[in-house]
């Protein structure tokens, strides 16, 4: 018969390669995998200690290893948590781990009983896949693949199922069992398939750090890290796009390129750490007040722009003195005073037929025409129809 032994020594293999992986990933900064990775280390030396005992295993060393396979439990549960964002520990489940050690003390010494021990740990373990379950589930990202995060909470839920069924066989009676490694069917059965399901959870584990770290990768190449805009070239694409909708659909859009006024003054005034942070400021208020659906990024330097699909000239104008205004009454606290920010901005809308290229180029003519007119406002691009009628009042009378 296949010995309970030679099943804790696949799992002790299986957890060397998870350690492998997660080791590797350290360096990362992931939150959680710090915790995982403690996690699978007391999982390996509790293995380690019940594969070289065997069936000889003494009582205290049963208490011993039981309480750390909980506890081992109880981290990887915390470090899901934290990779997701929320509190680690909760202070009602460590209550509930004084009193699973507590009640292995009772039924191992006091009042001897191996299937009253299984179905503590049973219960104890269930509630923690279940957790690990509906965390990966309910906070996986809506922007990212679900594969990942389905495969974790599918094999977190059907290692539950493994412990609620080991828990009711020996709670029923439908087992009895005078050791915990007692090499019966039914006790081979639910110990490969909770061993089996350790190093499946990892994958998964390392399938979302993976996805995390991927995410990460995209964002650094999309977004401008001081800013949060986005960085020129995702611009340019995004708006190339809207460009290409507006055309196709023929509905307006129209473009606002924004410049930070004085912003020269300020970095020499208070520092570059100021100019930096005068930055951030203004671009976080921008995007607060832009609409879902606008495109805001960073051309270079102070210079934004933003992209209003099914805009035109008139309320693309409106809009953006709203945000000149709100942006104009808010000051940001530096060292030794405040910096009051406002911005210049020119605007134009898509006509039939127009290149990006095009459509910003007169958008930034409008743009210079706002700082020649003394800054903080707002100038729109003149249509085709009113650059006609000014060329004809232009236009010398015949004598």
């Amino acid at each position: 018969m296949f010995s309970p032994v030679a099943l804790l020594v696949v799992g002790i293999m299986s957890g060397v390669v998870s350690m492998a992986v997660f080791g590797s990933l350290l360096r990362s900064g992931i939150p959680g995998l710090s915790r995982w990775f403690g996690a699978n280390i007391l999982i390996m030396a509790t293995l380690g200690v019940l594969a070289f005992h065997g069936r000889s295993t003494a009582g205290l060393n049963i208490v011993i290893a039981s309480s750390l396979i909980a506890g081992a439990a109880l981290v990887a549960m915390q470090g899901c948590r934290q990779f997701f964002g929320l509190r680690p520990s909760r202070l009602y489940e460590l209550v509930a781990y004084a009193i699973l050690v507590l009640g292995l003390l009772h039924w191992t010494y006091v009042s001897p009983n191996v299937n009253a021990r299984i179905v503590l740990m049973s219960v104890f373990l269930a509630y923690v896949r279940l957790v690990v379950a509906w965390t990966a589930y309910s906070r996986r990202p809506p922007h990212r693949p679900g594969y990942s995060y389905n495969f974790v909470a599918f094999l977190a839920v059907l290692g539950a199922l493994v412990h609620v069924a080991r828990g009711l066989s020996s709670g029923l009676g439908w087992e009895q069992q005078t050791h915990f490694l007692d090499p019966t069917p039914m006790n081979i059965a639910f110990l490969g398939l909770g061993i089996l399901t350790l190093p499946c959870l990892s994958i998964g584990m390392v399938m979302i750090a993976y996805d995390r770290m991927a995410e990460r990768m995209e964002r650094l190449a999309t977004i401008d890290e001081l800013t949060g805009a986005l960085v020129r070239r995702e611009f340019m694409a995004q708006a190339g796009l809207q460009l290409d909708h507006a055309n196709r659909t023929k509905s307006c859009l129209a473009v606002a390129i924004l410049d930070i006024d004085n912003f020269k003054a300020i970095n020499d005034g208070h520092g570059h750490a100021a100019g930096d942070r005068t930055l951030s400021h203004f671009s976080s208020l921008v995007s607060q007040g832009i609409r879902q659906g606008d495109i805001f990024g960073r051309l270079g330097g102070e210079e934004f722009a933003i992209v209003l699909p099914a805009t035109s000239r008139t309320e693309a104008v409106a809009l953006t003195n709203r945000l000149r205004l709100q942006i104009a009454a808010s000051t940001l606290a530096v060292p030794h005073g405040g910096v009051a920010c406002t911005f210049s901005a020119g605007i134009d809308e898509y006509q039939s037929g127009d290149t990006l290229a095009n459509l910003l180029a007169r958008a930034d003519s409008a743009l210079y025409s706002a700082k020649a007119m003394g800054r903080n406002r707002v100038v729109a691009a003149l249509s085709v129809d009113d650059q006609a009628v000014g060329a004809c009042r232009d236009e010398p009378k015949a004598n």
